[in-house]
């Protein structure tokens, strides 16, 4: 199990990109995601499954997160989740490269 130990944030809301910001959470609460994003409707699914895939193989369990998408590919919001989560200060075992 891995926590977050403060808020963090990665990405800019430039066309193209997508800003993905972490907060710890309580103990228990689960992962909770609000997204935005002007393609909602077709890949809102999809966003959430990449997210959370990257929550998951960091091992986090707790933490509320928002994306803001502005067009992102799936390598951009890989990349600034990641970003997000290891600026919010991880504490425990985190499974090697995702």
């Amino acid at each position: 199990m891995t926590t977050l130990t403060k808020p963090a944030q990665a990405g800019t809301l430039e066309s193209g990109d997508v800003v993905v910001t972490v907060a710890p959470a309580e103990l228990g609460s689960g992962i909770e995601i609000s997204i935005e994003s002007l393609v909602l409707l077709q890949y809102g699914e999809s966003i959430r499954r990449t997210v959370l895939a990257v929550v998951e193989h960091y091992g986090v369990v707790d933490a509320a997160m928002k994306v803001v998408d502005r067009g992102a590919l799936e390598y951009a919001l890989t990349a600034r989740t990641k970003a997000a989560l290891e600026r919010a200060g991880l504490v425990g075992e985190v499974d090697g490269d995702a």
